[in-house]
């Protein structure tokens, strides 16, 4: 309700949409949902149908699935590295001062 009383308000047009977006899955495990578009301005998915090359009604967004396993590390190298300069700057600093 909140949506609708929004878009009655500010009127998102939707020109600007991403280009059309198909689920796929690996062979052998269906694939989650149709074809769709996401308005870049409001965020909003709607159908497309390739075929006719056109959008439908819009439609709940899809839920964001988390990174497969295995991929976090390199997340985790890359803050404990930048942790890592700032402990060694702060280090550095403070054995400064003592030998002066």
């Amino acid at each position: 309700m909140i949506d609708s009383l929004v878009n009655l308000v500010f009127r998102c047009r939707h020109t600007r949409l991403t280009r059309p977006v198909t689920p796929v899955s690996r062979p052998g495990h269906p694939a989650e949902g149709n074809t769709y578009v996401v308005c870049l301005d409001c965020g909003k998915h709607f159908d497309y149908d390739p075929v006719e090359m056109r959008i439908g009604k819009p439609v709940a967004p899809r839920p964001s699935k988390p990174a497969p396993g295995g991929r976090h590390w390199k997340q985790v190298l890359l803050a404990s590295l930048s942790f890592g300069v700032l402990l060694g700057s702060l280090f550095r600093r403070s054995r400064r001062k003592s030998l002066e």
